[in-house]
């Protein structure tokens, strides 16, 4: 399985931030976004099962997140608005078979498969 990020570039404080996490099989995975700003560790943003019923936000950026998935398209987005100087990160989406629940969705070791992240930077 392959992942494949998209839709990072510049973008303008205070707008809307849009990224795809292309798979490259049609299985039933569980995806989650990952980002990692530089100097920081990696940190959890949000999830979604493979059926897309069930997801799950990192708790600090809930209000300004949404997570989903077309399995018609092999693909799950997710969006952040209002975005801030903060949210300038490598975004990574990953995926594994196991069903997440609760806090288990954040765990990294976790995840099997990654892709190769797509670089978001801010401009204020």
């Amino acid at each position: 399985v392959q992942l494949q990020a998209s839709g990072g570039g510049l973008v303008q404080a205070g707008d809307s931030l849009s990224l795809s996490c292309k798979i490259s099989e049609r299985v039933g995975l569980e995806v989650a976004w990952f980002r990692q700003a530089p100097g920081m560790e990696r940190e959890f943003i949000a999830g979604i099962s493979a059926g897309g019923v069930r997801t799950f936000y990192a708790e600090f950026l809930k209000d300004r997140t949404t997570i989903s998935r077309d399995n018609r398209e092999d693909t799950v987005s997710l969006q952040l608005g209002s975005v801030k100087p903060e949210d300038a990160a490598v975004y990574y989406c990953a995926a594994d078979e196991r069903v997440r629940a609760g806090s288990t969705w954040s765990l990294e070791y976790l995840y099997k498969y990654w892709g190769k992240g797509t670089q978001v930077t801010v401009s204020s």
